[in-house]
């Protein structure tokens, strides 16, 4: 395949360029709630991926931490999820570009080759063909960074060491991002979300596993925390709301977190406010 076009531009976020650019310009000015920022530039991201009326603000706070470190970043490994259909293992897709309203972006066909030698990942477009998760994240990308390359990834039925095996042969030097695609809980009233939502906060800062009720993308965010756990690598929490607070009412609602993952500069923010 040739090229991934943008299937959920003009639903998760407008299609046209110039509104694109526009809102972006705006969601990356979203004032701190959780963090007074840091200039520090984090080595992974994990990011919602709702529409951009919903968690675009959290999104935005995370990646403002790219905006001054941008011409240093030349690869990035996106890891998503499959909502849409079922399988074993970790996908990446048979494409050379994924497409945006703000253009395309180049795939990383050789290092994909050589984790399909290792037996890493597997090819399986239909995994990526319909899957927001990883789609919504390109045009922020395209924003705060200069050209890059992009690793895709769909995880399926796969486990946590499963994935930290894979970014153990990704995680390279400070030139690779790594982007882990996830919402929190879904669907339950405003003040229950909250609550579950500080807990798996709580326990994303602590390295601690989640599950599938408290995050949609849990398998992505499990096995990024356990290829950290046992090494030099702080959390902060950068942002966390849910739709009720941003477009949604508050009878069912979704959460979103943004977190940054930083090597070696101590402990970090080890608590939700």
């Amino acid at each position: 395949m040739l090229a991934r076009p943008a299937v959920v531009a003009g639903s998760f976020y407008p299609a046209d360029p110039e509104t694109l650019n526009r809102q972006l310009e705006l969601l990356l000015q979203t004032p701190d709630l959780h963090t007074g920022g840091t200039t520090t530039r984090p080595k992974a991201l994990i990011v919602p991926h709702a529409g951009y009326i919903y968690s675009g603000q959290t999104a935005g706070i995370a990646y403002r931490t790219l905006k001054r470190h941008g011409e240093n970043i030349c690869k990035v490994i996106l890891l998503g999820l499959s909502h849409h259909l079922a399988f074993c293992g970790i996908a990446t897709s048979s494409a050379r570009q994924f497409e945006t309203p703000l253009g395309a972006i180049n795939i990383d066909r050789a290092t994909i080759a050589s984790l399909k030698k290792l037996h890493l990942i597997i090819e399986l477009d239909d995994a990526h063909h319909w899957e927001h998760s990883l789609e919504v994240q390109l045009p922020f990308l395209q924003k705060v960074l200069n050209p890059f390359k992009l690793i895709p990834l769909a995880t399926g039925d796969c486990s946590a060491g499963d994935i930290a095996r894979c970014l153990d042969a990704l995680w390279g030097d400070g030139e690779t991002l790594v982007v882990v695609s996830s919402d929190l809980s879904h669907f339950h009233s405003y003040r229950d979300a909250q609550c579950i939502d500080k807990t798996s906060c709580e326990r994303v800062l602590q390295k601690k596993q989640l599950s599938a009720e408290q995050a949609c993308g849990y398998k992505g965010v499990n096995g990024l925390l356990k290829f950290i756990c046992a090494r030099d690598f702080s959390i902060e929490l950068l942002d966390y709301r849910n739709s009720g607070d941003t477009a949604g009412d508050k009878q069912r609602v979704v959460g979103y977190g943004a977190f940054a993952i930083y090597p070696g500069v101590g402990n970090g923010e080890t608590s939700f406010r």
